[in-house]
């Protein structure tokens, strides 16, 4: 049987986090990371993104492992949903496997723990027609590693997350050696993280950060309340090694912090001084001048928390004046906006701030350089950048031109897209689509929000609601009470008396209308309604609100009563029979009533 190899870009390219891919092998099928991404402004009321579940509607049968690279919710956060209905062993590494077993059982507190599998860079998995192994990579949290699928075709190397660091720690350190042994092999696709193509300049070393946080609080004459992702842990450890030295102590806030920093703590991968860790009730009796508060807000997002302190409404801290609030992630352009107006609203309650990002070039991705030194050490024949938007996808297409690929080699993908190896032709090309729209998670709803939902959402943010409720008598064909109508978002109603007062004569005429020259429909009343309304409402205001017709029966429980009688009467009468019991004889007994 001639080997088949293929490449499918399941989710994370053209769009900011949600990474999956997949690499199958003949019948089976090697699924790469599985995240989630959180909402932009135009998704309205969405809580969470994560790839198309069709998927493995289509292909469980044939996946055979979810293989993590790290921690991150752009890498593990679509797990919940995935393994609430399908049993896929999950493999990664021992912090990652931790942090995904925290993130599952928020969902799914019956997943079974024996789906998790523990593996480190020494790790190689055998499976029927292809190998599994990994190699270690720097990123802001300890244990990130990248994946290298041996297929009959070459190896197809996946980066996840990554950037070169030599200064790193050791839990931290990318293996330029084992990049070195892949690139001796035969390679035939590279996946390569994208986030950070455009950067110009290189990246900060970590321990030059840690040296500008430690100054950070040591100027500080208040206190330091620190922004911060929960699973950047990285500069977790940063912040805790700024306060100890400059004898601070620090109060933990966010349930998901909490949760990461014990993990992380049991497991070695945060270094704790005892005594730096205080509780709430601390807080009043440490010195401002003393005090570290690390914030990562509600799924580790901390500006929504850091408005909540500067409006006062949040649950433990106020910022007040003196406080300094240090911003120490790097925020995408895409909450540029809201950084600013969180700033603002920190200046106006007395506070000031300091972001890290602006101070220091720093970045847990690759920069462009970075880039073209993974292309040269591990010479793959086919590149296909994922991890970022399309912009970013292009430039690092131009960066790796420059460093010697050709231009032919170099696949430009959307989500959905599937690459086929042709063993004869030793080409990828594109093959059949598979599952590629996003899922979208609204409260307890997976997937059921689509772009209709989103459309009329989007609808009642611009211009409003506009309701008519109205009551006939279907059988005398007439209307029966004066329309009411109302409305959220539209118009102020007081000031437009005389356009609701249009409106309700409107309603009468089109009624009156349908009744005389067409047969009763409650679908096409409630239509002819609401086009009606939506063509006067937008003659008169230049506005278009979601019109909501509500056409009630005044004799509809009347007839609903009739003929559930009549159904009755119709019924045949059944026989009354008494109880009967049986003694110990076997006698039957009839009891009467």
């Amino acid at each position: 049987m001639t080997d088949q190899v293929k490449i499918m870009i399941l989710s994370g390219v053209r769009e900011q986090g949600k990474d999956m891919f997949a690499v199958q092998v003949n019948d089976e099928i090697f699924v790469l990371d599985a995240g989630l991404k959180y909402p932009d402004s135009t998704l309205f009321g969405i809580d969470l993104v994560i790839p198309d579940l069709d998927f493995f509607e289509q292909y469980a049968d044939q996946v055979v492992g979810i293989f993590l690279t790290h921690g991150h919710a752009d890498s593990i956060g679509a797990l919940p949903y995935i393994l609430r209905k399908y049993d896929i062993p999950v493999f990664g590494s021992q912090l990652t496997i931790e942090l995904a077993k925290i993130t599952v059982k928020r969902e799914n507190k019956r997943c079974k723990n024996t789906l998790f599998h523990v593996i480190d860079a020494e790790t190689e998995i055998d499976f029927k027609n292809a190998n599994i192994s990994f190699f270690p990579t720097t990123h802001s949290i300890p244990d990130s590693l990248g994946i290298d699928v041996h297929t009959p075709a070459g190896e197809v190397v996946y980066t996840g997350d990554f950037k070169f660091d030599p200064s790193a720690a050791p839990k931290y350190r990318t293996d330029l050696d084992r990049l070195a042994e892949i690139g001796q092999k035969k390679v035939l696709a590279l996946l390569s993280d994208s986030s950070n193509a455009e950067a110009s300049l290189p990246n900060v070393a970590e321990q030059e950060i840690g040296d500008y946080v430690t100054n950070v609080f040591r100027n500080a004459k208040g206190r330091v309340i620190v922004a911060a992702k929960a699973s950047n842990l990285i500069r977790i450890q940063e912040v805790l090694n700024a306060a100890h030295k400059t004898g601070r102590r620090v109060l933990l806030t966010g349930r998901d912090l909490a949760k990461i920093v014990r993990t992380a703590m049991n497991l070695g991968y945060l270094n704790v001084p005892k005594g730096l860790l205080m509780r709430v009730k601390d807080l009043k009796e440490t010195p401002d001048e003393k005090t570290v508060i690390l914030e990562t807000g509600q799924m580790g997002e901390p500006l929504n928390s850091l408005q909540k302190m500067a409006k006062k409404r949040h649950s433990m801290i106020t910022i007040h004046k003196g406080d300094l609030v240090f911003i120490a992630t790097t925020p995408s352009h895409s909450v540029e906006t809201i950084v600013a107006q969180t700033s603002d609203m920190v200046y106006r309650a007395g506070g000031t701030v300091i972001q890290l990002g602006k101070a220091k070039h720093t970045s847990g991705h690759a920069t462009g350089r970075d880039l073209q030194l993974l292309i040269d050490i591990i010479k793959p024949q086919f590149l296909i950048p994922v991890i970022g938007e399309y912009r970013l996808l292009e430039i690092h297409k131009d960066l790796a031109i420059r460093a010697g690929l050709k231009k032919d080699d170099i696949f430009i993908t959307k989500n959905g897209d599937c690459l086929s190896y042709d063993f004869n032709q030793k080409r990828l090309y594109l093959t059949d689509p598979v599952p590629g729209e996003d899922t979208m998670i609204d409260g307890s709803g997976i997937g059921d929000v689509g772009n209709i939902v989103l459309r009329d959402r989007e609808v009642l943010s611009d211009d409003g609601i506009f309701i008519a409720v109205v009551t006939i008598d279907r059988r005398k064909k007439k209307i029966v009470a004066q329309p009411q109508v109302t409305s959220r978002g539209f118009v102020y109603i007081k000031a437009n008396q005389q356009l609701m007062r249009d409106s309700i004569e409107l309603i009468k005429k089109t009624i009156t209308n349908n009744f005389e020259h067409k047969k009763f429909d409650w679908t096409e009343i409630k239509q002819d309604v609401r086009n009606d309304l939506e063509k006067f409402l937008y003659r008169k205001t230049n506005r278009r609100p979601v019109v909501l017709p509500v056409v009630m029966e005044v004799n509809q429980n009347r007839h609903r009563a009739m003929q559930k009688r009549n159904s009755k009467n119709d019924m045949p009468k059944k026989e009354t029979h008494h109880p009967v019991d049986v003694n110990k004889t076997g006698q039957r007994i009839i009891k009467k009533d």
